[in-house]
């Protein structure tokens, strides 16, 4: 049965709230991160992902700082399918050995995903407990950062489930005056907002992994728990819509035998032709998306 549109809109209103109460606000003032430190980014496929590309939400979060005068060096440490266990073990080799001056903490899709094979909650609060535990003792500062959803309606068993290891998180990062990045609540009002404009977005590409449009949220999301104000958040905005290669796009075409022939001998020269004519219409219809807060 398909959730409700007066239920999803209750839903997201709520973890607004809860977004508000926990936000980057209580940091107000001077972005935390400074020019030239170094940020590392543990997380699962998401932040695997995330930094892959250079529309990735760490990749995103790396450009939207230099744009506005804070250069950065990025510790990719995402690994797939990596749960809250997984990354207490790896936190030395792929993080604190490095010694960063910052860490992201993006865990907890995998601990509820995988069912049988994942984490139950009091285990995954020891383990988010030890990694904070051991980042303080190693002087690495970090933002915590709430798990997205796993795939809609937002209130399947899943998600509900989800709901009380984010809550452990918002918890854990007031408590220790952590800056958090309310991911998951940000994703729920960026739904509830394209479902009053009754556009049919996603920002995923299966539910879980982030599209462009996630990824833009999420790095929105962690640049406003860094500090930016609105300013410097449009000040990334448009470095990102510059972005080259960001998108990739594969337009199926049918051709006869004879036209594939012809095409196949001059591909060179026939795909610099195609990608400038696509690629300028490409460019200009995503510069106008992209632009949307």
């Amino acid at each position: 049965m398909r959730n409700k549109p007066s239920s999803f809109l209750r839903f997201a209103a709520l973890a607004s709230a809860v977004a508000f109460s926990c936000s980057a606000s209580s940091f107000a003032g001077a972005p935390l991160v400074h020019s030239g430190e170094t940020v590392a980014f543990l997380g699962d496929s998401i932040t695997a992902g995330g930094a892959a590309s250079p529309s990735g939400y760490v990749r995103l979060v790396e450009s939207g700082l230099d744009a506005v005068g804070i250069p950065i060096k990025v510790i990719p440490a995402g690994v797939s399918g990596h749960k809250s266990n997984q990354m207490l073990e790896r936190l030395e080799r792929d993080v604190l050995s490095k010694k960063p001056d910052w860490m992201t903490l993006s865990c907890g899709v995998n601990d509820v995903w995988h069912g049988d094979r994942g984490v139950p909650l009091e285990e995954y609060e020891r383990n988010i407990t030890e990694i904070l535990d051991r980042c303080q003792k190693a002087e690495v500062k970090v933002i915590v950062l709430t798990s997205t959803q796993i795939q809609l309606p937002v209130d399947n068993p899943n998600n509900v489930k989800l709901s009380a290891y984010n809550d452990f998180l918002r918890k854990i990062a007031k408590a220790r005056k952590l800056p958090l990045a309310d991911l998951n609540a940000a994703m729920l009002e960026e739904q509830k907002a394209l479902a009053t404009a009754g556009k049919n977005r996603s920002l995923t590409t299966d539910g879980v992994h982030m599209n462009v449009f996630g990824n833009l949220m999420m790095a929105r999301g962690v640049l406003r728990a860094i500090g930016l104000d609105e300013k410097q958040l449009a000040a990334a905005q448009t470095k990102w819509q510059g972005l080259s290669e960001a998108v990739h796009v594969s337009v199926p075409v049918k051709m006869s035998i004879a036209e594939y022939e012809t095409l196949e001998g001059s591909a060179t020269a026939q795909k610099k032709t195609v990608d400038g004519l696509l690629g300028e219409q490409v460019k200009a219809a995503l510069k106008g998306l992209l632009s949307r807060p």
